[in-house]
């Protein structure tokens, strides 16, 4: 469970990240590429589907090491995964961003999601439920 608990808080932050650009912070350089201080429209719009799949993403990792059930084993299991795969992608592209706000606070937060993701996956959650 501590794995999912991080990821937890690592989504928590991002979620607040994300509020903060749909409410019209001028952080725009960390997400979306860094090319807009204040988010357009559409991207805000983003923001927000990204909130939705950020909390997604917390339910399937609680569900994977144990701690909830609301899929399939093999569906938990799979999707994270997927997550994990997502995120190794992610480390590239925020590292090849051209904001260097993005390349540095996002790329390692993606590297952190992978690395958890990864760690979850692979069931080491569950090890620590069982002790």
């Amino acid at each position: 469970m501590p794995f999912a608990l991080a990821l937890t808080v690592l989504f928590a932050i991002l979620t607040l990240l994300q509020l903060a650009l749909i409410l019209g912070a001028p952080l725009g350089a960390f997400a979306w590429g860094g090319q807009h201080r204040v988010l357009p429209a559409r991207l805000r719009i983003g923001s927000a589907v990204s909130i939705l799949l950020y909390g997604l993403i917390v339910v399937i990792a609680w569900d994977r090491v144990g701690a909830i059930d609301v899929f399939a084993p093999l569906f938990s299991e799979v999707a994270m995964w997927v997550i994990f795969a997502y995120f190794v992608l992610g480390i590239g592209m925020n590292a090849i961003s051209r904001s260097k706000p993005e390349r540095y606070a996002m790329a390692p937060m993606s590297a952190a999601l992978a690395a958890l993701s990864f760690l979850i996956a692979m069931g080491y959650g569950e090890l620590a439920m069982a002790i």
